[in-house]
């Protein structure tokens, strides 16, 4: 079955909707700032994207069939909608937002709002989905204002820093007896609020503090993502391969030094080209044609610098973004290489579960298009405890890496979130 072929959809009943988008006046320059305060679901980079509340509809799903699964159900869904469109821009009509689990059995949903709140470029729009029974009106747009989380301390999570640089250690023996050519091992920390924390609050200055990232928010988790998985818009299959990472010091000269380093690094050379031909080869299948750069550029963030590489490709079928983002995970980013060695070694040593860190995490349309994103540098709320979060980060671990100098990079990863939260 290939990914574009429909799953019988058997028990994955999808309830009969109702969909209207039309363009509005008034909203906010913040979309986060039309966030109510039970939250909800957010999509925005460079101040275009969505947010939306309210749950017209949702599916929770595990398992190694959990794309499929995802992908039958939403067809069922989209196949019973009634939809009226009159924006008729990528993200307008009927969506989706979702985030899926690390391993196959880590938690994964998708979820549909009652409303979502729209801009791209100089259009906005809401869109309203109800059932056929209990159609609802567009409605007055509020804006809010978050409440402080207050002081944060961190604690180690699944492990101290000096024990993950141990595990670093064991896989760069891995790594130099044959076994694998790269692993991504990855850590959290555990921050603890003097109050419940306000999911809006981290939301809105990631958005602010990082335009050029995709800043998400899906059941909980959340964050401000430089790595875009897969975009599918209009026949074009886009993709960003992020690996090979160094700390910015604040210094413009020195850091236009550091770039220029790491661009010759072969270390991170060698990381980035794994990524970039796991992502090339898995797009393949799904393309008429391909463009793949032969050399990456340096991505300048406030915190850090990477190596990244833009891949974009003609599609040659009906593969939905969501299918697309299915056969790219678990790319060489996240991963390693080789795939299943890697993250059997993961498995193995990592000491913790990622749950939906370095998941897809994006939205979909009812043609299949849509952006997903790998979810990094991100938290994901703890459901029995509000005032506290885990957030992560990662390293790719080659022959040529130094435990000390990987801890020092998954330290400078988690400055986004940690300042996000912070006063």
């Amino acid at each position: 079955m290939s990914l574009s072929d429909p799953v019988p959809p058997g028990h994955l009943a999808a309830p009969h909707l109702v969909v209207r988008s039309q363009p509005v006046d008034g909203v906010a320059d913040r979309l986060m700032d039309h966030l109510p305060d039970d939250g909800g679901v957010a999509w925005v980079r460079r101040g275009d994207g969505h947010v939306g509340w309210g749950v017209a509809a949702r599916l929770d799903v595990a398992g190694s069939n959990r794309f499929a699964r995802a992908q039958a159900w939403w067809q069922e869904l989209v196949g019973h909608a009634v939809v009226r469109d009159d924006v008729g821009v990528p993200g307008s009509g009927l969506l989706c937002f979702g985030s899926f689990g690390f391993t196959d059995s880590d938690p994964s949903q998708l979820v549909v709002p009652e409303v979502i709140v729209g801009r791209r470029g100089s259009t906005t729009w809401v869109t309203t989905i109800s059932p056929a029974s209990s159609l609802v009106a567009p409605p007055q747009l509020t804006s809010y204002e978050p409440d402080p989380v207050g002081t944060v301390a961190f604690a180690d999570g699944s492990r101290s820093g000096t024990a993950w640089s141990g595990i670093v250690a064991e896989a760069v023996t891995r790594i130099t007896s044959g076994e694998l050519d790269k692993v991504v091992l990855a850590r959290d920390l555990i921050a603890i609020a003097e109050k419940p924390i306000d999911l809006r609050w981290p939301l809105r200055r990631l958005a602010s503090a990082y335009p050029n990232c995709w800043t998400f928010s899906v059941d909980g988790l959340i964050g401000a993502t430089p790595e875009l998985l897969v975009r599918r818009e209009k026949g074009l299959i886009t993709s960003r391969v992020l690996a090979g990472t160094i700390r910015r010091t604040g210094d413009d000269a020195h850091d236009l030094a550091l770039a220029a380093s790491l661009a010759r690094s072969s270390k991170d050379l060698e990381e980035h080209e794994y990524a970039v031909r796991s992502v090339a080869d898995a797009l393949k299948p799904h393309c008429k044609s391909m463009n793949v750069p032969e050399t990456p550029f340096v991505l300048h963030l406030p915190n850090v610098m990477h190596l990244a590489s833009d891949v974009a490709g003609v599609a040659a079928n009906g593969a939905s973004a969501l299918g697309l983002a299915a056969a790219l995970h678990p790319s060489a980013a996240i991963c390693g290489t080789p795939t299943d060695t890697a993250r059997d070694l993961i498995g193995e040593i990592e000491g913790m579960s990622r749950g939906r860190f370095s998941g897809p995490v994006g939205w979909m349309d009812a043609g299949g298009d849509g952006e997903w994103c790998i979810a990094l540098r991100c938290g994901q709320a703890d459901p029995d405890d509000p005032t506290r979060m885990r957030i992560f980060a990662g390293a790719g671990i080659v022959a040529g890496s130094d435990p000390e100098a990987e801890l020092a990079e998954t330290i400078a990863k988690l400055v986004p979130m940690r300042d996000a939260l912070g006063e």
